[in-house]
């Protein structure tokens, strides 16, 4: 493979969003670390994968992100495979079905999570994308190139009632993304946000849920904004956030992006403290 291709790693890539980041990326002649815990879902991507004829171009990795050792391990198998990283997709999410199945019908309330569920999902949802984000930095500041997208969530999900751990970390997701941003400011390195921009169409919302799930955005919308913030063309763009469902492919990608962007945690509409000046 050409020492100048690309090399990503997706995490949560098994699921619905994931495998529609993994596909893109490797339609697009990028290579993919896919970190998923599940092994059926990576088994089922490579198959897919073998069928585009692009399973030289996979790596699967299984993985529990709530395990802090396993952001260490995530980069060290994909440097070894690959040999650079340059790209991070930081999109692995733990759903509160996972807490309760009829979590739509029977919301679930923030004095039912338990000390355990907490740290569980915050350290899927955001201790990960730091460590991760920590691990690929050095080598993305050695070539001044790369890319980090954080997967976060829509402000309703962020604080809805019946999401008391998945809502809040994702909230903390990004802000921290706000942070590496402007901590990577002129480094050539950016830090962006994409989400889908509503209920999506994927096994985190069950199907006791009640929607119709043709009327769900469908994870496939995450592939065009995905690919055009990893690609050349997006290099100044940095500390945005991007909702999918309003990416128009019609449009030059340019415009695409302006349609569908904002900047990252919402300081466009939020009021700053005032800040007295410094000696």
């Amino acid at each position: 493979m050409s020492d100048t291709q690309r090399t990503a790693i997706v995490t949560g890539a098994a699921g619905g969003i994931g495998r529609a980041l993994v596909e893109g990326l490797l339609a697009a002649g990028i290579r993919v670390a896919a970190v998923d815990r599940t092994a059926d879902g990576l088994a089922q991507l490579s198959a897919n994968a073998r069928q585009q004829n692009n399973e030289a171009a996979l790596l699967t990795i299984e993985a529990d992100l709530s395990r802090d050792a396993a952001s260490a391990d995530i980069v060290a198998k994909t440097r070894g495979h690959f040999g650079k990283i340059d790209i991070l997709v930081n999109n692995a999410g733990i759903g509160q079905a996972t807490l309760r199945a009829e979590n739509w019908q029977r919301p679930i309330r923030f004095w039912e999570i338990t000390a355990d569920d907490w740290r569980r999902f915050v350290a899927v949802h955001t201790t990960a994308p730091l460590l991760l984000a920590q691990a690929v930095l050095p080598e993305m500041r050695q070539a001044g190139w790369g890319r980090i997208v954080n997967v976060t969530t829509s402000l309703g999900t962020m604080i809805r009632s019946g999401s008391p751990s998945y809502g809040p970390s994702k909230a903390a997701l990004e802000a921290f993304s706000a942070i590496m941003a402007k901590d990577l400011d002129g480094s050539g390195i950016t830090v962006n946000v994409l989400v889908p921009g509503g209920v999506t169409n994927t096994a985190m919302v069950p199907p006791a849920a009640g929607f119709d799930r043709t009327q769900m955005i469908q994870p496939a919308v995450m592939a065009p904004p995905l690919l055009w913030l990893v690609s050349e063309a997006a290099g100044d763009v940095n500390g945005r956030r991007f909702l999918a469902v309003h990416w128009d492919p019609a449009l030059p990608p340019a415009e695409a992006a302006e349609k569908a962007g904002a900047p990252v945690a919402w300081t466009g509409i939020a009021t700053m403290p005032i800040e007295p000046p410094r000696n």
